[in-house]
């Protein structure tokens, strides 16, 4: 990746995590929001792979840890999972399927919803299952009514992704 490249990459990221933290949180159509950090970083891990994928979750997981002062590092750990589960499935199964990321987008908001839920329990802070579920499908629904326009975004702004060569053959050396 070029340095300009993940230049674009940082800035971009950066301004949606700011936006998702100040303005789109605090939407709530039909009982639940759009998570547009979350469809961005699928975008930029599907284009970009399984390492930009991580390394732009965790920046963008870092940076709404800080402005929200929550949990230091929990939003940065389950986005870098999320961002290295879908660049790697856009290395591998989903290239070049236009449904992988509707796909890709519906799988990681059930993820990182659960996910969410769960270590939160884990570390004891008290959050209701009530809510959580009741905001949950209206949420799932606007991500997956918004990943192709931001996927066009993306793409437009970030580039077409770099070609990643495929291993032709596999040799075992024992």
């Amino acid at each position: 990746m070029s340095p300009a490249s993940g230049v674009r990459i940082g800035l971009s990221i950066f301004v949606v995590a700011i936006m998702q933290v100040s303005a789109f949180s605090s939407v709530a159509i039909v009982g639940g929001g759009p998570d547009v950090l979350l469809v961005t970083l699928v975008s930029m891990a599907l284009l970009r792979g399984s390492v930009a994928g991580a390394v732009t979750g965790f920046f963008a997981g870092l940076i709404v840890d800080v402005t929200t002062l929550g949990t230091l590092g929990l939003t940065a750990l389950l986005l870098t999972l999320v961002g290295y589960w879908a660049g790697r499935y856009g290395e591998t199964t989903g290239r070049g399927r236009p449904q992988a990321a509707l796909l890709t987008t519906v799988a990681a908001t059930v993820f990182l919803g659960f996910a969410a839920y769960a270590v939160q329990t884990m570390l004891g802070e008290s959050i209701s299952a009530s809510v959580v579920l009741a905001a949950f499908p209206a949420t799932l629904v606007w991500n997956a009514l918004l990943i192709y326009p931001i996927f066009g975004l993306v793409r437009h702004f970030v580039g077409a992704p770099e070609r990643m060569d495929r291993a032709r053959e596999v040799e075992l050396l024992v």
